[in-house]
Order: C-alpha cells, then structure tokens, then sequence
C-alpha cells in the first residue's frame, strides 16, 4: 500500500486560500498570492524535495486546472525538473463537473471519492496532493491520508477558506522530524496520521503539582 502525501500552505491563523496568486481563488478573497513575498531559498528547497519520489498527482479541480495550464509550458525552463515530474506520473482529478483532461496521464475520478483514493493509494506508492483545499478537507475528515507537510507562514490574514473548515474530526498526528524555520520566519512541520482520537486530561490534579503553591 502506497502514501498519501498532502503538501499544504498555510498562514499562522491557519488560512490555505490561494497562496499561489491573485487569480486562483479570488472570490471574496483579497490576498490571493500572499505566499510569493515570504519564499525564502530554505522553503523552495523544502517544498523541492518533498516531490522527491512522487509517482502519481491526486488534485482537486480548480488546482488541475491552474497546473494544466502552466506546468505543460514549463519544461527546459527554470522549472524544468518539477515540471518534467508532474507532466510524467499520472494525474487524477477529483471532480463532479467535466474538466478538460487533455493534460497527459489525467483521470478523473468517479463519485465514490473514498474508494477512489483507497485504488490509488494500492496502485502508487507517493500521491502528492498538493493545493486543492476543498479535496484535503474531505481527506482530513475521512481520515484518507497518511502524511499531512505543512509550511505556516508568519502573517494573519484574517479571511479566507481554512485548512480544517468544513467538518473536521478529532484526529491524532506525530511529528516525524523536528520543524525547521526559514530565514522569513516560514515554519516546515511533517506530520503522520497517528492511530485513535486526541486524550484529555487534568492539569490541576495535584499529582502533577500545576497551581499549587506550596
């Protein structure tokens, strides 16, 4: 059984809507591409290698569409290895409506979303998930990855679609290295679905000696 992978931008209140550019998502949203003036040499290399060994693209319709516009055009360019990567493995598109699926190797995916992610994940070994908002809150709700690598970037926005709107069910991760901050003040976290649901507990018992004054 393969991983899946979700690579996630996200602001310090958690916003995920359109870090790549103004025309992304830009409805009643004023800060599409706010991502842009906080990359930093440390983040792009971060964000490089962890397409390292991606064998399949699983993508949300909005984000397909933007990457099959621009990532087809890009090989022999500054871009040249991502974009001879994502225009290699296999890109599969969930979606209700009818994408254009002209781009190389691209499948949408029927309505039983779950089940379609569970054959991928058996088929592959690293789907990246990357982007695609809507499609990674479904997949944290259903508990459908296995990988979550989140960069949170050192502003507040405020507004905007958040990473765990829409329903999300109490889950337990483990960090599986330690976080690394760039010079900007982006902060690298990789975490793993970890098994059970979160544990509550008593700072205040007096076995643990919390606001006590004696």
């Amino acid at each position: 059984m393969g991983i899946i992978h979700i690579e996630l931008f996200a602001t310090l209140d958690l916003v995920g809507q359109a870090p790549g550019g103004p025309d992304e998502d830009p409805l009643g949203f004023p800060f599409g591409g706010w991502q842009a003036p906080l990359l930093d040499e440390v983040t792009g290399a971060q964000i490089g290698a962890a397409y390292e060994g991606t064998d399949a693209l699983l993508l949300g319709r909005r984000t397909y569409d933007i990457f099959a516009a621009f990532w087809p055009y890009q090989e022999g360019g500054q871009d040249n290895e991502i974009a001879t990567l994502f225009n290699s493995v296999p890109k599969y598109v969930a979606s209700r409506g009818k994408p254009d699926l002209s781009w190389a190797g691209s499948t949408q995916l029927g309505p039983d979303l779950a089940g379609a992610v569970r054959e991928i994940r058996d088929r592959h070994e690293h789907v990246k998930v990357v982007g695609s908002l809507n499609l990674v809150q479904t997949l944290l709700r259903e508990k459908l990855f296995d990988r979550l690598d989140l960069w949170v970037h050192p502003i507040v926005l405020g507004v905007g679609k958040k990473v765990f709107d829409g329903g999300a069910v109490p889950t337990n991760v483990t960090l599986l290295e330690p976080p690394v901050a760039g010079p900007k003040g982006t902060v690298y976290l990789r975490y793993g679905l970890a098994e059970g649901t979160p544990g509550t507990g008593d700072m205040s018992a007096p076995d643990r000696g919390v606001g006590r004054d004696d």
